[in-house]
């Protein structure tokens, strides 16, 4: 069954060079009818820039003169897309051809979902698959400590995530937001936020998502393959600059987001994590002190934004309390069938 609506793939560079050619090709190759790409590079110096130019005939291509971070750059191509729905999309993602299709399938089985995942799985930064296939995510899941990891990470994929589940949030690099849900969210016009600079910013949005009433489907059909460079038993292979705003945004995110009941409810987790994160930046990590001169300078704007989350909030404690497990917590979704989604779509266009 094919599906009108236009998408829009959004795809932001930075000295991406050794994956971006092969990601945009996996793009154009589509089987969706109707298809726009819209590139922001952040001032690459790698040669990415002589890549996308290639390809300006067949994507709508933006240059930066600076590095406006992955978040600011995502809003920029978000704001020049035209589509119903955003695909925002890593440059080291590879999709299958009926990636797209399959996510927008999925995408109408209710009207509240706002954001749709296929199964991520791992490839080497070479193109390399491994001898057996790996889990890279099917979906954000959250714990206790207010930490988020990606459903299945590195996990030999055996098929154990083949069902229709609602999961708590998508991971931002092959998220399918719905343009509706984009606009609802939105703070200041942003849908990611620029404070964020890069990392954590979509889990920031999947939690925000939530409070505000809209769900997140995990497709099993859909795949694509990623290049993931950020795990966390890899922090210290990370560069310096990452792990500061990793810290960071776990103090933004949580200022905007958590809720009295979710605090009272996790209270000690929480605050073992804290003093653990703390202790590691004081005596093993140092660099990432600046995190938290970072936060306070931006705090009047965090809380700005959480008053605005927090008077628009739908969701009820109970309903968010049982996202926050130890274990990775998903739901029951219904399977799309080409009926119900004719259905839907025959209502969301009126």
């Amino acid at each position: 069954m094919a599906y009108p609506d236009l998408v829009s793939v959004t795809i932001v560079t930075y000295n991406s060079g050794r994956f971006i050619k092969r990601c945009i090709e996996s793009v154009l190759a589509q089987k969706h009818p109707s298809l726009e790409v819209v590139v922001v590079d952040n001032n690459s110096t790698d040669g990415t820039i002589d890549i996308l130019e290639q390809f300006e005939g067949r994507c709508r291509v933006f240059y930066n003169d600076e590095n406006l971070g992955f978040a600011g750059a995502q809003n920029q191509a978000i704001g020049k897309a035209r589509g119903e729905w955003i695909l925002t999309l890593n440059p080291d993602v590879l999709l299958l051809p009926n990636f797209i299709s399959q996510l927008l399938e999925a995408g109408y089985v209710h009207p509240r979902i706002g954001a749709v995942c296929g199964k991520l799985l791992t490839i080497s930064a070479t193109f390399d698959l491994p001898d057996k296939p790996r889990v890279d995510s099917t979906g954000i899941y959250f714990t206790p400590m207010l930490r988020h990891f990606d459903r299945g990470s590195q996990e030999v994929d055996t098929g154990e995530y083949s069902n229709f589940e609602y999961v708590f949030g998508a991971t931002a690099a092959a998220a399918l937001y719905r343009r509706e849900m984009i606009d609802d969210v939105s703070i200041d016009g942003e849908f990611f936020d620029s404070d964020f600079f890069v990392y954590r910013e979509d889990a920031d949005v999947a939690w925000r998502a939530q409070l505000l009433g809209w769900r997140c489907l995990y497709t099993p059909n859909p795949r694509a393959y990623h290049v993931r460079n950020v795990l966390p038993g890899n922090r210290r292979a990370l560069p310096a600059e990452i792990n500061m705003h990793s810290v960071k945004n776990r103090f933004l995110m949580r200022i905007k987001n958590v809720t009295t009941d979710l605090y009272k409810r996790h209270w000690f987790w929480i605050t073992f994590r804290d003093a653990v994160v703390i202790s590691c930046c004081l005596t093993r990590e140092t660099s990432s002190l600046r995190a938290f001169w970072e936060v306070a300078k931006t705090w009047k704007r965090a809380w700005a934004k959480r008053e605005v989350i927090m008077h628009r909030r739908r969701a009820t404690d109970e309903y968010m309390a049982s996202w926050f497990q130890k274990q990775p917590t998903a739901r029951p979704a219904p399977k799309p069938t080409p009926a119900r989604a004719q259905a839907r779509l025959k209502i969301a266009r009126g």
